[in-house]
């Protein structure tokens, strides 16, 4: 039997849509001195039903974000996930490949030791795409999300289309 595809999960953006019913823009507050249970009013827009539709798609979650052990504390109880894997950063190298390569892009396919993954992001651009291909032997897709709206159905769509792909064709 193959491995399942991982699929790494950022927080901001794709789970924790900005968008705000009066059309500005909003930002979270992972990583500061306050809880984020009491500090964080962008909580309250977490779907509690992505959890099932994330794990339904029959990957192998793991938190790819800068909330870190705190997305497990925070996140998954609110949308219905079990603690997850966290990408442990590295320190972040300025000089570390090529301009505009995202910091998270080389530690995701180092993780991933030439498995098949989904980066789920809203920060993903097109030297991403271009240094994944060139660097990483398995299938691979870089979704980025629209950072307004999260994941959307057509997201969903999109990846498990990806996901019997990939299992399909590895099987």
């Amino acid at each position: 039997m193959t491995e399942r595809p991982f699929l790494f999960l950022d927080v901001d953006g794709p789970l924790i849509p900005f968008g705000s019913p009066s059309g500005h823009l909003q930002t979270a507050v992972a990583g500061s001195s306050m809880s984020p249970d009491e500090g964080n009013p962008l909580l309250q827009r977490l779907d509690p039903g992505l959890g099932a539709r994330l794990m339904a798609l029959g990957c192998q979650l793991v938190w790819a974000t800068t909330w870190m052990e705190e997305a497990n504390e925070t996140v998954s109880p609110r949308v219905g996930l079990p603690r997850l894997p966290v990408v442990q950063w590295p320190r972040f190298r300025a000089d570390e490949g090529p301009r505009g390569l995202h910091w998270k892009t080389r530690p995701l396919v180092e993780w991933t030791d030439g498995r098949p993954f989904i980066w789920i992001d809203d920060e993903i651009s097109a030297m991403d795409r271009l240094w994944v291909e060139a660097s990483h032997p398995g299938p691979s897709l870089l979704h980025r999300v629209d950072p307004i709206e999260g994941l959307t159905n057509a997201d969903f769509r999109m990846l498990s289309d990806w996901v019997c792909a990939v299992t399909r064709t590895r099987a």
